[in-house]
């Protein structure tokens, strides 16, 4: 019987032009569950290499969906998400079901405004869209971006079956893991592929960031192929967090010179489904 808790809060973190490319992900409090549970879940962003991260508030009007998939069952979770201290659930959700359970949000912030250096200091410094070279030979002085957040977190429920992580759930910008991370040893293989408004984009950063017990951090660089997969190992205990970024410059448009759509993923991975009954010990949030 799993006596395993971790105490995490849901990350979420303005995509695409933010300072140290911060991102907005989904982290429950526990990954491994059984029934009779609850699921709950936090706020919380980081930047990409996950030194800084900050609990926050669910904003109700910035989100757009807020969903739980289970099996064939799929649950709204906005009616019940509260809008409370930023280091407290949003949700707190009864799980009566085993098997896989994916979690998915998105959120749109207002675009935000800035000047152009402002703009080439905080771009992300691999830059995959190229939009350094755009900004440097236009004469514009202000520009104004618009943001696009998609995360998901996936759950096992006392077991790892069930489907629901290999589904498109029809994100604008969406990874979609392959295979069940949770039914893997040390080692094994994991491929995930991405896709921008439901095709798969080639050539594309991607973050791949574990954090272990004890806080300490292993980053990874990865880039999607021509069928938009991206292939890494599970090599090591802990939280597991993907994050890709994608910009586009908008022409003709008069709420925004650049749109830019981030997606995160996480998911948890230990060889006897067990972590620590300790948020502290993985050093998420600013709880402690």
């Amino acid at each position: 019987m799993r006596t395993t808790r971790l105490f995490f809060s849901i990350l979420l973190v303005i995509a695409g032009f933010t300072a140290n490319a911060q991102s907005y992900y989904l982290m429950p409090e526990k990954f491994y569950l059984q029934k009779g549970d609850k699921l709950n879940l936090h706020l919380m962003s980081t930047n990409d290499d996950f030194t800084k991260q900050t609990d926050i508030k669910y904003q109700a009007d910035k989100t757009g969906e807020f969903t739980l998939y289970q099996g064939k069952k799929k649950t709204d979770l906005k009616p019940s998400a509260v809008v409370i201290d930023s280091i407290a659930p949003i949700v707190s959700y009864a799980v009566n079901d085993d098997g896989l359970l994916l979690v998915s949000m998105s959120s749109t912030p207002p675009a935000s405004e800035m000047t152009r250096s402002k703009l080439l200091r905080t771009l992300d410094i691999s830059d995959p869209d190229n939009i350094a070279d755009k900004v440097k030979n236009s004469n514009q002085l202000y520009y104004k971006q618009k943001f696009n957040n998609y995360m998901k977190a996936l759950v096992e429920i006392d077991e790892a079956s069930g489907g629901t992580f290999d589904k498109p759930i029809n994100q604008d910008y969406e990874i979609i893991l392959k295979q069940n991370p949770y039914k893997f040893n040390y080692g094994d293989d994991i491929t995930a592929v991405l896709l921008f408004r439901g095709k798969p984009i080639a050539n594309a950063a991607v973050t791949l960031t574990v954090k272990t017990v004890g806080g300490n951090i292993f980053p990874q660089k990865l880039s999607s192929d021509a069928a938009g997969l991206i292939y890494f190992k599970l090599s090591r205990e802990g939280i597991y967090a993907l994050s890709s970024a994608h910009t586009e410059q908008l022409k003709d448009n008069k709420t925004a010179d650049f749109e830019s759509w981030r997606t995160t993923y996480t998911f948890a991975f230990s060889s006897n489904n067990e972590l620590p009954n300790s948020y502290k010990e993985f050093g998420f949030g600013n709880a402690h």
